[in-house]
């Protein structure tokens, strides 16, 4: 089975049992937990290793962050690594968070400038976004020094180039493009 397949699918599972018991932002909450923890280098190799059987793993897993989530995540932890696909549960927390933005009208939108704006004209640009799109939008800004100047805004599968490094090129291509004639 494709492996996105894989993850959505339980991620779907566990967005609808959340949304039936009314505890969709605890395991919101939960999945962005678990997201970050799977960015650790120590817990992608747990998750990695075949030689770990998985009640060890559940072990691991149920002392690390059991605490901290609730029942129905960590039953459905449980469940996962039962049927041994750990692998796929970074996959699944992007799903399931993913899913629970798309569901509550939020949409994600990353905005790269050269230097960091100020929060007015960000303010600005989400209330832009989101008269557009007719949503909330959850914004992240990245700062590229190598843009020069400008900004490359990506809002859902949209994406505006406006930067200064992408006027170049287009000069550069256009220039390299003509046949000069002395």
């Amino acid at each position: 089975m494709n492996d996105g397949k894989i993850s959505v699918r339980y991620a779907r599972a566990l967005f609808q049992s959340a949304l039936g018991k009314k505890i969709l932002e605890k395991v919101y909450q939960d999945m962005i937990l678990i997201s970050g923890v799977c960015t650790l280098p120590e817990f992608k190799e747990l998750l990695k290793n075949p030689v770990i059987v998985p009640s060890k793993k559940t072990r691991i897993i149920n002392n690390t962050i059991g605490s901290e989530i609730d029942h129905i995540t960590s039953s459905f932890i449980n469940l996962v690594l039962k049927h041994g696909r750990e692998i796929y549960l970074p996959a699944i927390a992007r799903e399931f968070i993913r899913a629970t933005k798309e569901y509550n009208g939020i949409t994600e939108s990353v905005l790269t400038t050269a230097v960091k704006i100020d929060e007015n004209l960000k303010k600005q640009i989400s209330d832009l976004i989101a008269g557009i799109f007719k949503t909330k939008v959850e914004m992240s800004e990245v700062i590229d020094k190598d843009i020069i100047g400008g900004f490359i805004l990506k809002v859902e599968d949209n994406y505006i180039d406006a930067s200064v490094r992408n006027k170049l090129r287009k000069i550069e291509k256009e220039l390299k493009s003509k046949t000069l004639t002395t």
